[in-house]
Protein backbone atom coordinates (compact mmCIF):
# COMPACT_ATOMS: atom_id res chain seq x y z
CA UNK A 1 0.00 0.00 0.00
CA UNK A 2 1.23 3.52 -0.47
CA UNK A 3 -0.55 7.03 0.13
CA UNK A 4 -2.14 9.18 -2.90
CA UNK A 5 -3.73 12.29 -2.79
CA UNK A 6 -7.03 12.61 -4.07
CA UNK A 7 -7.29 16.53 -5.01
CA UNK A 8 -10.32 18.54 -5.59
CA UNK A 9 -9.68 22.11 -7.16
CA UNK A 10 -12.26 25.00 -8.08
CA UNK A 11 -11.51 26.13 -11.86
CA UNK A 12 -12.44 29.36 -13.18
CA UNK A 13 -12.54 30.44 -16.76
CA UNK A 14 -13.71 33.61 -18.11
CA UNK A 15 -15.35 33.81 -21.56
CA UNK A 16 -13.09 31.69 -23.81
CA UNK A 17 -10.38 32.07 -22.09
CA UNK A 18 -7.69 29.36 -21.53
CA UNK A 19 -4.89 29.13 -18.53
CA UNK A 20 -1.58 29.76 -19.63
CA UNK A 21 -0.47 25.91 -19.15
CA UNK A 22 -2.08 22.67 -19.69
CA UNK A 23 -3.23 20.18 -17.12
CA UNK A 24 -0.76 17.78 -16.60
CA UNK A 25 -1.06 13.73 -16.45
CA UNK A 26 -2.67 12.46 -13.88
CA UNK A 27 -6.01 10.85 -13.43
CA UNK A 28 -8.47 13.76 -13.63
CA UNK A 29 -12.09 14.04 -13.69
CA UNK A 30 -13.39 17.55 -14.86
CA UNK A 31 -17.24 17.88 -14.29
CA UNK A 32 -19.15 21.31 -15.51
CA UNK A 33 -20.71 23.45 -12.80
CA UNK A 34 -22.25 26.00 -15.04
CA UNK A 35 -21.26 27.64 -18.04
CA UNK A 36 -19.24 25.64 -20.63
CA UNK A 37 -15.77 24.18 -21.49
CA UNK A 38 -13.65 22.85 -24.35
CA UNK A 39 -11.26 20.54 -23.17
CA UNK A 40 -8.90 18.70 -25.44
CA UNK A 41 -6.17 16.08 -24.82
CA UNK A 42 -3.70 13.92 -27.34
CA UNK A 43 -6.11 10.86 -27.39
CA UNK A 44 -9.21 12.51 -28.62
CA UNK A 45 -10.50 16.04 -31.04
CA UNK A 46 -11.62 18.51 -28.61
CA UNK A 47 -14.70 17.90 -27.00
CA UNK A 48 -17.37 20.65 -25.41
CA UNK A 49 -18.90 19.77 -22.27
CA UNK A 50 -21.81 21.76 -20.93
CA UNK A 51 -23.01 22.40 -17.22
CA UNK A 52 -23.91 19.31 -15.08
CA UNK A 53 -21.62 17.14 -17.36
CA UNK A 54 -18.05 15.25 -16.72
CA UNK A 55 -15.34 14.13 -18.79
CA UNK A 56 -12.14 11.95 -17.53
CA UNK A 57 -8.81 11.88 -18.97
CA UNK A 58 -5.16 10.52 -17.28
CA UNK A 59 -3.20 12.27 -20.21
CA UNK A 60 -2.37 16.02 -20.47
CA UNK A 61 -5.14 17.71 -21.46
CA UNK A 62 -5.81 21.13 -22.37
CA UNK A 63 -9.35 23.43 -21.65
CA UNK A 64 -10.70 26.83 -22.47
CA UNK A 65 -14.47 28.94 -21.03
CA UNK A 66 -17.35 28.78 -23.63
CA UNK A 67 -18.95 32.20 -24.58
CA UNK A 68 -20.16 32.53 -21.46
CA UNK A 69 -17.10 31.26 -19.07
CA UNK A 70 -17.15 27.96 -17.39
CA UNK A 71 -16.74 26.82 -13.27
CA UNK A 72 -15.29 23.32 -13.06
CA UNK A 73 -14.93 20.99 -10.13
CA UNK A 74 -11.26 18.83 -10.70
CA UNK A 75 -10.69 15.99 -9.18
CA UNK A 76 -7.40 14.65 -9.62
CA UNK A 77 -5.47 11.08 -7.94
CA UNK A 78 -1.84 12.11 -7.51
CA UNK A 79 1.16 10.64 -5.29
CA UNK A 80 1.42 11.84 -1.76
CA UNK A 81 4.20 14.57 -1.51
CA UNK A 82 3.27 16.62 -5.02
CA UNK A 83 2.70 19.95 -4.34
CA UNK A 84 -0.31 21.30 -4.61
CA UNK A 85 0.53 24.85 -6.47
CA UNK A 86 1.63 22.47 -9.35
CA UNK A 87 -2.04 22.02 -9.94
CA UNK A 88 -3.31 25.28 -10.32
CA UNK A 89 -3.55 27.05 -13.39
CA UNK A 90 -2.99 30.67 -14.03
CA UNK A 91 -3.86 33.02 -16.89
CA UNK A 92 -5.75 36.52 -17.61
CA UNK A 93 -9.63 35.55 -16.65
CA UNK A 94 -8.60 32.37 -14.90
CA UNK A 95 -9.08 31.33 -11.39
CA UNK A 96 -7.74 28.29 -9.35
CA UNK A 97 -8.22 26.74 -6.01
CA UNK A 98 -7.58 23.96 -4.06
CA UNK A 99 -10.71 23.18 -2.04
CA UNK A 100 -9.63 19.73 -0.20
CA UNK A 101 -7.23 16.85 -0.59
CA UNK A 102 -7.11 13.92 1.49
CA UNK A 103 -4.57 10.82 2.17
CA UNK A 104 -5.96 7.41 0.53
CA UNK A 105 -4.22 3.97 0.76
CA UNK A 106 -3.75 2.29 -2.44
CA UNK A 107 -2.15 -0.21 -3.87
CA UNK A 108 0.68 0.82 -6.77
CA UNK A 109 0.20 -1.30 -10.10
CA UNK A 110 -3.30 -2.09 -8.84
CA UNK A 111 -6.59 -1.80 -10.89
CA UNK A 112 -9.45 0.63 -9.37
CA UNK A 113 -12.23 2.39 -11.15
CA UNK A 114 -12.70 6.12 -10.72
CA UNK A 115 -16.38 7.23 -10.36
CA UNK A 116 -18.12 10.71 -10.49
CA UNK A 117 -21.35 10.92 -10.15
CA UNK A 118 -24.25 13.62 -8.58
CA UNK A 119 -26.15 12.94 -5.80
CA UNK A 120 -29.38 14.55 -5.36
CA UNK A 121 -31.23 14.56 -2.01
CA UNK A 122 -34.58 17.36 -1.58
CA UNK A 123 -35.40 18.65 1.27
CA UNK A 124 -35.14 16.45 4.41
CA UNK A 125 -33.95 13.75 2.54
CA UNK A 126 -31.26 11.12 4.48
CA UNK A 127 -28.80 9.27 3.26
CA UNK A 128 -29.13 6.60 6.39
CA UNK A 129 -26.10 5.73 8.15
CA UNK A 130 -23.86 3.48 5.84
CA UNK A 131 -20.61 2.95 4.47
CA UNK A 132 -18.81 2.64 1.09
CA UNK A 133 -16.71 0.34 -0.76
CA UNK A 134 -13.75 2.95 -1.57
CA UNK A 135 -12.74 7.06 -0.44
CA UNK A 136 -14.76 10.07 -2.47
CA UNK A 137 -14.54 13.53 -1.97
CA UNK A 138 -17.71 15.41 -2.40
CA UNK A 139 -18.47 18.67 -2.89
CA UNK A 140 -21.77 20.48 -2.45
CA UNK A 141 -23.26 22.09 -5.76
CA UNK A 142 -26.78 24.07 -3.95
CA UNK A 143 -28.84 23.34 -0.94
CA UNK A 144 -27.51 22.61 2.84
CA UNK A 145 -25.87 19.37 4.22
CA UNK A 146 -25.00 18.13 7.59
CA UNK A 147 -22.62 15.47 7.59
CA UNK A 148 -22.11 12.64 11.26
CA UNK A 149 -18.95 10.52 11.11
CA UNK A 150 -16.91 9.76 13.47
CA UNK A 151 -18.75 11.13 16.46
CA UNK A 152 -18.68 15.01 14.40
CA UNK A 153 -21.02 16.36 12.71
CA UNK A 154 -20.47 19.16 9.62
CA UNK A 155 -22.51 21.24 8.58
CA UNK A 156 -21.96 21.93 4.58
CA UNK A 157 -22.44 24.74 2.41
CA UNK A 158 -22.90 25.65 -1.05
CA UNK A 159 -19.52 25.51 -2.36
CA UNK A 160 -18.20 23.68 -0.06
CA UNK A 161 -16.18 20.15 0.15
CA UNK A 162 -15.55 16.82 2.43
CA UNK A 163 -14.10 13.75 2.51
CA UNK A 164 -15.75 10.15 3.11
CA UNK A 165 -12.86 7.56 3.15
CA UNK A 166 -15.15 4.36 2.73
CA UNK A 167 -15.48 2.39 5.83
CA UNK A 168 -16.49 4.81 7.99
CA UNK A 169 -20.30 4.59 8.89
CA UNK A 170 -21.63 8.17 7.77
CA UNK A 171 -25.07 9.78 8.33
CA UNK A 172 -25.66 12.70 6.02
CA UNK A 173 -29.30 14.57 5.51
CA UNK A 174 -30.50 17.94 4.01
CA UNK A 175 -32.56 20.68 5.45
CA UNK A 176 -36.01 20.66 6.03
CA UNK A 177 -36.06 24.12 3.86
CA UNK A 178 -32.95 22.91 1.42
CA UNK A 179 -31.80 20.41 -0.87
CA UNK A 180 -28.77 18.62 -0.72
CA UNK A 181 -27.16 18.12 -3.78
CA UNK A 182 -23.59 17.48 -4.42
CA UNK A 183 -20.88 16.22 -7.38
CA UNK A 184 -18.90 13.39 -6.40
CA UNK A 185 -15.65 11.32 -6.89
CA UNK A 186 -15.01 8.09 -5.44
CA UNK A 187 -12.10 5.63 -5.89
CA UNK A 188 -13.81 2.13 -5.99
CA UNK A 189 -12.33 -1.56 -6.44
CA UNK A 190 -13.42 -2.50 -10.40
CA UNK A 191 -15.68 -5.27 -9.46
CA UNK A 192 -18.38 -2.35 -8.89
CA UNK A 193 -18.51 -1.23 -12.28
CA UNK A 194 -21.96 0.17 -12.72
CA UNK A 195 -23.22 -0.90 -9.22
CA UNK A 196 -23.76 0.42 -6.43
CA UNK A 197 -20.66 1.13 -3.80
CA UNK A 198 -22.74 1.68 -0.54
CA UNK A 199 -23.77 -0.58 2.23
CA UNK A 200 -26.42 0.32 5.40
CA UNK A 201 -24.76 -0.21 8.46
CA UNK A 202 -28.66 -0.50 9.96
CA UNK A 203 -30.39 -3.56 8.14
CA UNK A 204 -33.24 -2.40 8.78
CA UNK A 205 -32.31 1.50 7.04
CA UNK A 206 -31.93 -1.09 3.65
CA UNK A 207 -35.64 -1.33 2.78
CA UNK A 208 -36.39 2.36 3.59
CA UNK A 209 -37.94 4.62 0.89
CA UNK A 210 -34.67 6.73 -0.32
CA UNK A 211 -35.62 10.22 -1.89
CA UNK A 212 -32.21 10.70 -3.15
CA UNK A 213 -31.15 11.12 -6.69
CA UNK A 214 -28.03 9.43 -8.15
CA UNK A 215 -26.52 10.40 -11.95
CA UNK A 216 -23.46 8.64 -12.92
CA UNK A 217 -21.27 10.30 -15.31
CA UNK A 218 -18.00 8.12 -14.92
CA UNK A 219 -17.01 5.20 -14.46
CA UNK A 220 -13.50 4.22 -15.89
CA UNK A 221 -11.04 1.34 -14.95
CA UNK A 222 -7.39 2.99 -13.86
CA UNK A 223 -4.43 1.86 -13.15
CA UNK A 224 -2.04 3.70 -10.60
Amino acid sequence: MAEYLLRLYDDRLGAKKAPEQNYLSENRVLYVCDGMATIKNQATTAVTLSENSAWYSADETSVAGGADGAHLLRYELVKAGADENDGLITGIGVSSTLLYQAEVNLTPGDDYLIRCDRVDIPPSGIAYTHTHQGPGIRCLLNGGFTVETQGHKTSIDAGEAWFEAGPDPVLAYASDYRPGNFSRVMILPRNLLGKSSISYVNTEDASKPKLQRYTIFIDEFITI
